[in-house]
């Protein structure tokens, strides 16, 4: 069932026995996957419908044709992943993907055929064609048939426009949550919390991702004590769009798969070095690009798709094809500007093979954990499936205990605030815009230590500040049976600021991070420390109150 937004009846206090949050592809996954027996919140923090599942283009990868394997399959996400991935992950994911690709046909979707066979794509660092599409729309399409069985089942209630504020951990046990929904302020227990909250792409200026993929699901688990690990890899996307006046728009591996080039401004390969070119790991080739633009002082290259039949690219990439024709440039007789972008997060959320946090009651599944699957840098067209595979394992997910947990009904406490002054909503979004130029400028492609440790005392300092605002210290006053009500401008002021909140708490745990890996591997590369090192084949691991340490591999 779906609530609409801006709803004027809150939700129950202790119905449910599941809180999942996040409405991508993991957060709709999950829910369908979860027992039918089981009252489940979808809380959802858009009143759009908005999400980095939706907006992903390339496919899903899977085994599918005869002359692809597991093993194959597994080979590619090892070597991609750079000596991090753990193997058991790794290998549940592979075997796992055909399960989940039937899986989907059955609820509906309807994947691009070739002869009655189910179509298949090359993709960068992949041995076989094994990506499976609806065109270049593959996230939409998926995220639409999700919804559409979601929204019919009548165990299971979304809700938009919706903000968790804070993790309810009772007994290092996760409990329910708090949250902002329209302009009441309350708490909500269950027996387990499920995050489906994405990624943090959108720490970054430059990125192909939406505005709530902001790292919100790592602050959450951060401040409820859960291990967070490898927060250093990121994935830059070798090409997005970059033309004045239009958005980071990403346009798809896929298309060098299917023949694309890149070339620079003197018509050179800037990927001529690299063993696979075009299909070199997505690190190599953004690193690649960046070095170019450097040297010739530009600001992007170029994407050639004339290699490639006009009636295939017509066909095969439409939503592409006509977003770059909205801007002046027609991909069929010229090429299309291109620069690398932050895309995807390969650390997150530490978890087990059942998607199970180090804190009890509380599971991370989709891009806001991380699973061992993508280790330091993840093949292309696995997040997807990575996705679907982790959801299944909420079908045996262990609940908590509600019963010490006092339940009452709510009642309304008064909270005496004053209303910001008029230009309090724009000095806080412009300090969220300069602090993600600071991400892009000292946490991109390329880091080195004296810019990061500047960096450091800069954002420490400024998150101590923001702990004492009256706004968010009010978070703290509200008890489990109390519904608070904020005025409009207050309640917009706290939306903003808990988003400049968690993207101060997990850039500053990015750059913790960047800083204590004193190498360069998969999606971390250091000019000050070049080449990978033996003694760094581990993860890095971050909690509360404990310093970052190494968790070395058990493979």
């Amino acid at each position: 069932m779906l609530r609409p937004p801006f709803s004027q009846e809150p939700i129950s206090i202790d119905k449910w026995d599941v809180i999942v949050i996040g409405a991508g592809a993991a957060g709709l996954m999950t829910c369908l996957e979860l027992p039918a027996n089981l009252k489940v919140l979808l809380l959802n923090r858009n009143t759009s419908k908005t999400s980095s599942s939706r907006w992903a283009q390339g496919g899903i990868a899977s085994v599918v044709r005869p002359e692809d394997s597991f093993d194959l399959h597994a080979e590619d996400t090892l070597k991609a992943g750079d000596g991090l991935c753990d193997f058991k992950a790794v290998e549940m994911l592979v075997r796992e993907a055909p399960i989940c690709v039937e899986r989907l046909q059955k609820l509906g979707m309807i994947f691009d055929k070739s002869f009655d066979q189910l179509s298949t794509t090359l993709e960068a660092a992949h041995s076989c064609r094994r990506v499976l599409h609806v065109k270049d729309r593959t996230g939409r399409a998926l995220v639409e048939v999700l919804e559409d069985h979601v929204e019919n089942k009548k165990n299971i209630l979304h809700c938009r426009g919706v903000r968790v504020t804070e993790l309810l951990i009772r007994n290092k046990e996760c409990k329910g949550v708090q949250v902002l929904d329209g302009s009441n302020l309350y708490w909500i227990t269950s027996k387990a919390v499920v995050l489906a909250t994405g990624g943090g792409g959108h720490l970054f200026t430059n990125t192909t991702n939406p505005t709530q993929s902001s790292g919100e699901g790592i602050a959450l688990s951060w401040k409820a004590g859960a291990a967070i690990e490898d927060l250093e890899f990121i994935q830059f996307h070798p090409t997005a769009l970059k033309f004045y006046g239009a958005p980071c728009f990403l346009i798809s591996e896929a298309l060098r798969g299917e023949g694309a080039v890149l070339v620079d401004n003197n018509g050179e390969s800037p990927v001529k070095n690299l063993q696979n070119r075009d299909l070199a790991t997505r690190d190599q080739v953004s690193r690649a690009i960046m070095k170019n633009m450097h040297q010739n002082n530009i600001e992007h290259v170029g994407l050639d798709l004339r290699f490639i039949d006009p009636e295939k690219i017509v066909e095969r990439f439409p939503t592409i094809l006509s977003r770059c024709q909205d801007y002046g440039v027609n991909p069929l007789n010229e090429v299309i500007p291109v620069a690398p972008a932050a895309h995807y997060w390969m650390g997150g959320v530490s978890t087990n093979l059942n998607a199970s946090s180090t804190t009890k009651g509380l599971y991370a599944v989709g891009e806001v954990a991380s699973t061992g699957v993508h280790g330091a840098n993840r093949l292309a067209s696995n997040s997807l499936m990575e996705c679907l595979v982790f959801a299944r394992k909420m079908s045996s997910i262990v609940l908590n205990s509600t019963k010490n947990i006092k339940q009452l009904d709510r009642f309304n406490k008064d909270l005496v605030m004053r209303d910001p002054e008029e230009d309090y909503i724009s000095k806080i979004s412009e300090k969220i815009d300069e602090l993600r130029k600071l991400c892009w400028d000292n946490l991109g492609v390329s880091r080195t230590k004296k810019s990061m440790i500047k960096l450091l005392a800069t954002l420490q300092d400024e998150i101590d500040q923001l702990k004492i605002n009256p706004l968010l210290k009010c978070l703290e006053k509200i008890e489990i049976d109390q519904q608070c009500k904020l005025s409009e401008p207050n309640r917009r002021g706290l939306n903003l600021l808990l988003d400049l909140q968690n993207r101060q708490i997990t850039t500053l745990l990015l750059l913790k991070a960047c800083l204590f890996r004193e190498e360069s591997r998969g999606g971390h590369y250091r000019d000050d420390f070049p080449t990978k090192d033996i003694t760094w084949k581990c993860h890095t691991r971050q909690q509360l109150n404990q310093k970052i340490c190494k968790r070395f591999i058990k493979n």
